[in-house]
C-alpha cells in the first residue's frame, strides 16, 4: 500500500507540472513577425477643397512640398509593407498653411495612416488632406512582390502572330412575355379622371 500512494503522488505531480508549463507557455505574449517596411519615393494623398467641392489627388515626392490653396504639404517619410503582409501604409508628414500675410503656420506635424484615413488627417476649415498610398518603392518592386505583379513575357514569334478575335456570345432566346389578361379582367385606372 506504501507503493500505491508514491505511484499516485509522482503522477499527480507530473501532471501538475505539465498543466503549470502549459499555463506559463499559454501566458507568453505572440508576437507576429513583420518585414521591414518599404520605404517608397513618393507619398500620394487626396485633398478636398470645401469651397468648391472637389476632390484633388496630390502625388508628392519626399522632402518635396506641393501647394493645395493655401496648404503646403511635405511628406517627410512614406512606408508600406510587403503585399503578403495586411495593408499598412503610413507617411510621416507636416502641413502649413500660408496666411494672408505671407507668414506660414503649421498646422500638421505627425502620421497619417491610408488605411485609416479619418484618425489623423489634415481638417481645415477650406481644405482636408490625408493620405491614399505611396508610390516608387525605393530600390525598385521587392523581388517578391515583382513576381506576382510582372506580366508575362511571350516569345517574339507568338507575339507577331494576330490574336483570332473571340467568337461572338450566341444570342440569348428572348424570355417569354406574360399573356396579356383577359378583357374581363382588365382593371379600371385608379384615378379615372386623370385618364384623357
Amino acid at each position: 500500500m506504501h507503493g500505491k500512494g508514491t505511484e499516485r503522488d509522482r503522477r499527480f505531480a507530473k501532471h501538475a507540472v505539465l498543466a503549470a508549463l502549459s499555463a506559463v507557455a499559454l501566458a507568453l505574449p505572440v508576437t507576429p513577425v513583420h518585414a521591414a517596411a518599404i520605404k517608397n519615393e513618393v507619398a500620394v494623398f487626396a485633398a478636398l477643397d470645401k469651397v468648391t467641392g472637389r476632390i484633388q489627388h496630390l502625388e508628392i515626392p519626399i522632402n518635396q512640398t506641393v501647394e493645395f490653396g493655401a496648404l503646403r504639404v511635405t511628406p517627410r517619410v512614406c512606408n508600406t509593407r510587403p503585399l503578403q503582409e495586411k495593408p499598412d501604409t503610413a507617411s510621416f508628414v507636416e502641413v502649413d498653411e500660408v496666411k494672408l500675410t505671407g507668414e506660414q503656420q503649421r498646422i500638421f506635424t505627425g502620421w497619417m495612416f491610408a488605411e485609416s484615413p479619418g484618425l489623423h488627417a489634415v481638417e481645415h476649415p477650406v481644405f482636408d488632406v490625408w493620405l491614399t498610398s505611396c508610390k516608387m518603392p525605393i530600390g525598385g518592386v521587392p523581388a517578391e512582390s515583382a513576381e506576382n505583379e510582372a506580366p508575362e513575357e511571350q516569345p517574339e514569334a507568338a507575339a507577331a502572330e494576330p490574336v483570332p478575335a473571340p467568337a461572338p456570345p450566341p444570342a440569348a432566346a428572348q424570355p417569354a412575355r406574360p399573356a396579356p389578361p383577359p378583357a374581363a379582367r382588365r382593371q379600371q385606372p385608379i384615378l379615372p379622371w386623370l385618364q384623357r
